[in-house]
């Protein structure tokens, strides 16, 4: 856990001292420095003091580089095909367990023509377009606006029934890192 890092660049970044800090929470400018270069492990009551004189949350001291704040930028989003009829997928964003993607459906295109099936749980936003979504016995015509869910691990399938390209926002959920099989 690099926390003495993450310490120092809140500090520099909202222009406040080492002086400053350890003025607002009684600690010592020698142990700050060795907080800020990971050379002492602070407690947890510590670390909450220096939180509250960085307002921040103690929370975000403790978060994994990973587990930050994560930004795509529209024109940067990565771009993959899914399915037989390869279907663009812009990735908008991941955290460990879940996955959101904006799937682009030519008319007439689905996700295949038997139903698939793959662990975790979706929730679908239809953004532009006319689709027709199953899953075993449901099935449900849905338009711009409209939004559905379930569990991925019973079969289902998603086709574009419009005459325009149906765009849909994909919220994918699983328990173990996976793949990321979609829809």
């Amino acid at each position: 856990m690099d926390i003495g890092s993450t310490i120092r660049a809140i500090r520099k970044r909202k222009n406040i001292t080492i002086a400053q800090i350890c003025e607002q929470t009684g600690l010592s400018q020698g142990f700050m420095s060795q907080v800020e270069t990971n050379k002492t492990s602070p407690s947890i009551a510590t670390l909450e003091s220096i939180a509250l004189a960085l307002n921040v949350p103690l929370a975000y001291l403790l978060l994994q580089k990973e587990e930050k704040m994560h930004i795509v930028r529209s024109h940067e989003r990565p771009q993959t095909s899914s399915g037989p009829e390869q279907l663009k997928v812009f990735h908008l964003g991941r955290t460990k367990n879940m996955r959101m993607v904006l799937v682009e459906f030519p008319p007439g295109a689905s996700t295949g023509e038997a139903p698939r099936a793959h662990e975790g749980e979706e929730t679908h936003l239809v953004v532009r377009g006319k689709i027709l979504a199953e899953q075993g016995e449901d099935s449900a015509v849905l338009e711009e606006g409209d939004a559905f869910s379930w569990n991925a691990c019973t079969p289902h399938k998603v086709r574009n029934i419009g005459e325009d390209t149906a765009l849909v926002l994909v919220a994918v959920y699983t328990e173990e890192q996976e793949d990321w099989k979609l829809m």
